[in-house]
């Protein structure tokens, strides 16, 4: 059954075109994922399929009703999880979904939210208040409210965002399991990786259709341009910059201990580049993601060097500029940190991961001088945190903006800037506005911004006196993929330039990126070493996804065993 029937939607808000002649289908009893970057059209999309929105042009038919259409008849019928929880964070677990119950009408619910706590494996947290929940379980009660009432149509808004692969891949077994009542799902993401779980996917940017069908189909348009590079590379940053200057490549990024590189359609290896890179070099062809195809699209070639770390000063090369020594935080009579140990030293890459509400940023926060350790002892810098020349020598960029959201984009440089005692104040403004093509937002306040301009902000913000050490939160969340590259080839480049780099991300390709991971779990660190030696204590062919749940469900289990 034909569930969504969309025919040259149009939607456009003041002069700016959110949807340009949008058409096709979407069937009951299959994902229909909706994917595409930050701004491309997903939100508005979806308003249009919940009725909340009225279009332009065009026709558009949800379980056969004309829309728009706020009637009852209709809204008892669709499921809608928006991207910003539509929770009481003073509420319980289970107060929430009474209170969606109620609100639809269900006046005996206690056997339906039963049935969904175990659906979502919430039942032993029944009694927690919604604002103490982790990002994960917080998206899976989201979703539970969304089916109270069982819906024919589920419409999710970035679901995924901000989540660790333990509850994304919870979220995903969840939403397979309701195939089965013939419910068409439509699931919006700006994760591309999540495209390879859908049935079909509408590939959306700047408002229109780069692709509707099969996500396959798309990726074999990459089958023999992928490949994996590796040996002894003199120095492998340095060799991603080169691979790239080639004009034959459309990307080329690390994963682990190698090499993963796009060739440009018609084009042929550059066989010429493996001498220059290292020793004993091998090429093999790999697989392709779904995230490479959509860069192939579009064809937007990865950037060789970054422009920002050209205009930083080269650091010397010093060992352990981050040393953290049996750091522990306790709130109360809880744990959140303990006996946490680790070295960084200038020119690495340090990659934090765990799950939501692990402690990763309650260690960011002791590593910037934000929280007071309960026990133990940092030194940035070989120096104390209480010390106002370690301090100015420090970069942070927070998990959730550290901008001022009244103050216009210019106006945020400026006061960074001078917060930080910048030399040249205007010249240094003018520059970061050149490299992260500021220009048309200049005198738009940062809470209008769109997210990647937010996130590229943010950065030039925590950048602006040229730090010898950065903390980066989360720094891609949320973001398109080219947006993305763009954020990691300026950490590779400062990296390459002695800034000492300390990163936590959910997402487990950029884990690959570091030199050394720690996987912290319910506070404590359970594995440290390189990205392939963390996937080796899986199997030879794990991916980091692999790694990072099998270390912590191993963890689980020996937990469990000891007690």
């Amino acid at each position: 059954m034909t569930a969504v029937y969309a025919c040259n939607i149009t939607k456009s808000f003041k002069d700016e075109v959110a949807l340009n002649d949008i058409s096709f289908t979407a069937k009951s009893g299959e994902i229909t994922g909706l994917i595409g970057p930050d701004g491309s059209g997903k939100t508005t999309l979806i308003r249009l399929l919940t009725g909340l929105m009225s279009f332009d042009s065009g026709k558009l038919e949800v379980l056969s009703v004309k829309m728009p259409d706020k009637s009852s008849e209709f809204l008892e019928q669709i499921g809608y999880m928006p991207q910003k929880f539509g929770l009481y964070e003073d509420l319980s677990v289970w107060e929430n979904l009474q209170l969606y119950a109620s609100l639809q009408g269900i006046t005996d619910a206690n056997a339906r939210i039963d049935e969904l706590l175990g659906f979502t494996r919430l039942k032993p947290f029944i009694k927690r208040r919604v604002a103490n929940l982790s990002g994960g379980m917080k998206q899976k009660l989201a979703l539970a409210c969304a089916l109270i009432k069982k819906p024919k149509i589920l419409l999710l808004d970035e679901p995924s965002v901000g989540v660790d692969p333990i509850s994304r891949r919870d979220l995903w077994e969840i939403v397979h399991s309701l195939l089965k009542d013939d419910i068409a799902i439509i699931w919006s993401t700006s994760y591309l990786h999540e495209a390879q779980m859908c049935d079909s996917v509408l590939l959306l940017n700047d408002g229109n259709i780069l692709y509707h069908g099969c996500p396959k189909e798309l990726m074999s348009n990459l089958k023999g341009r992928v490949f994996k590079i590796e040996g002894e590379f003199f120095n492998k940053r340095e060799a991603v910059s080169s691979i790239l200057e080639s004009e034959e490549l459309l990307d080329a990024a690390l994963v682990g201990a190698y090499i993963k590189v796009v060739l440009k359609k018609d084009a042929c290896f550059p066989d010429e580049i493996l001498s220059k890179i290292g020793n004993n070099i091998k090429v093999s062809k790999m697989r392709p993601s779904f995230e490479e195809t959509f860069l192939d699209i579009l064809g937007v070639k990865t950037k060789a060097h970054s422009i920002l770390a050209n205009i930083m000063s080269e650091l010397p090369k010093r060992k352990n500029l981050i040393t953290v020594s049996n750091l522990t935080k306790k709130f109360g009579g809880f744990t959140a940190v303990e006996n946490i140990n680790f070295t960084v030293n200038s020119g690495e890459v340090f990659g934090l991961l765990g799950p939501n509400g692990a402690g990763k940023s309650t260690t960011f926060k002791m590593l910037c001088g934000l929280l007071t350790p309960t026990n133990g002892k940092v030194e940035v810098l070989r120096g104390s945190l209480k010390s106002s020349r370690i301090r100015k020598n420090i970069g942070y960029m927070a998990q959730k903006f550290s901008l001022y959201g009244d103050l216009k984009l210019k106006d945020n440089l400026g006061f960074f800037a001078r917060l930080y005692d910048v030399k040249n104040v205007n010249e240094k403004i003018d520059t970061m506005i050149d490299i992260f093509d500021f220009k048309k937002y200049l005198h738009v306040n940062a809470n209008e911004l769109p997210l990647g301009i937010k996130q590229r902000l943010s950065l030039a913000c925590a950048l602006m006196h040229e730090p010898s050490v950065l903390f980066l939160d989360e720094p891609t969340s949320g973001v398109d993929p080219i947006t993305r590259k763009e954020f990691w080839t300026h950490i590779n480049g400062i990296a390459k330039h002695g800034v000492c780099v300390m990163v936590t991300t959910h997402f487990m390709d950029e884990a690959e990126y570091c030199d050394k991971i720690m996987l912290v779990y319910k506070g404590k660190a359970i594995a440290v070493g390189t990205p392939d030696e963390l996937k080796a204590q899986v199997s030879p062919t794990a991916s980091m996804e692999d790694a990072f749940i099998h270390l912590i469900h191993m963890y689980d289990k020996e937990s469990e065993y000891q007690k």
